[in-house]
C-alpha cells in the first residue's frame, strides 16, 4: 500500500526547503544555471539565445559550443535531475511495494527540483499556450520517467515499460501543477496528490496487464487447436 500523505516521509519534508544550487563551475553548469534564472522571471518562448549567453556570462560562441537550443538546455537540466534522484540510496526501499517505492522516487524528484519551482512554474504555463513544446517536453519526460521507474524496481523495457513511461509523465505533470502552488511546508497536497494519481495509475497497470495477456492466452488456444487438428488429421490418415 502508498505511503500515506499524512506520513509524512522525512526525505518528502525537506522537498519544500529549495536548497540553494551549488555554484556553477563549468561553462556548461553557467549556462543552464543561467537558463533556470531566466525562465524563472519569463516564458521559455521570450528567452533568446543571446539572452542566455549574457546572463551566463560566455559569448554566443561558446554557448553554441555546448548548445543548440534553449531546448536541449531544458534537456540537459532534466538529465541532472535524473542523475540526482539515481545517486540517492535507494536500498531501504527494496522491500516496499512497488507503489510506495515510486512514491520515493518521485518525491525525490520533487526535492530535486525545489530550487527551480518558478521555472517549472513558467515552463507549465508556456506548455499550456504551445502544442508543439508540449510535444517536446513529452518526449523528454517519458525518457526521464523510464529512469524513474528503472530506479524503483519497474520494469521499464519493451512497449510495456513505455506506455508506462508515458502514463507516469502524464501522472507526475498533473503532480507538478499542484506542486508549484503548494504553499504547505510539508507538502500535505503535493503529497495527497501522488498518492491519488499513483492509485489511478496503479489500477490502470493493472488493466493494462489483463489486456496484454489476453493476445498471449489466444495464442495458446491457437496452438493448442492447431495441434489438436494435426493430431486428427495423422489419426485419419493412419
Amino acid at each position: 500500500m502508498a505511503r500515506r500523505p499524512a506520513r509524512k516521509p522525512a526525505r518528502a519534508k525537506s522537498a519544500h526547503r529549495p536548497a540553494a544550487p551549488s555554484a556553477p563551475t563549468s561553462e556548461r553548469d553557467k549556462i543552464i544555471a543561467a537558463f533556470l534564472a531566466l525562465l524563472a522571471e519569463k516564458p521559455l518562448e521570450s528567452i533568446g539565445l543571446a539572452d542566455i549567453a549574457a546572463e551566463a556570462g560566455v559569448s554566443l560562441e561558446q554557448l553554441r559550443g555546448e548548445f543548440s537550443s534553449p531546448l536541449a538546455i531544458l534537456a540537459a537540466h532534466i538529465k541532472a535531475t535524473d542523475r540526482a534522484v539515481l545517486a540517492a540510496d535507494l536500498s531501504d526501499m527494496a522491500k516496499e511495494p512497488e507503489r510506495e517505492r515510486l512514491f520515493d522516487v518521485l518525491m525525490r524528484r520533487l526535492e530535486a527540483l525545489a530550487p527551480h519551482r518558478e521555472a517549472v512554474r513558467s515552463l507549465l504555463r508556456s506548455a499550456r499556450r504551445n502544442p508543439p513544446l508540449a510535444l517536446a517536453l513529452n518526449g523528454l519526460a517519458v525518457r526521464s520517467q523510464q529512469w524513474m521507474l528503472t530506479a524503483a524496481g519497474i520494469g521499464a523495457a519493451g512497449p510495456r515499460g513505455m506506455i508506462r513511461a508515458q502514463g507516469l509523465a502524464v501522472l507526475f505533470g498533473s503532480v507538478l501543477r499542484t506542486w508549484v502552488r503548494d504553499e504547505d511546508p510539508g507538502l500535505a497536497r503535493t503529497m495527497a496528490a501522488l498518492d491519488r494519481a499513483l492509485a489511478r495509475g496503479q489500477r490502470f497497470v493493472g488493466f493494462l496487464d489483463d489486456l496484454c495477456h489476453i493476445p498471449s492466452r489466444l495464442c495458446r488456444l491457437r496452438s493448442r487447436r492447431r495441434r489438436r487438428d494435426e493430431n486428427s488429421e495423422e489419426s485419419a490418415a493412419a
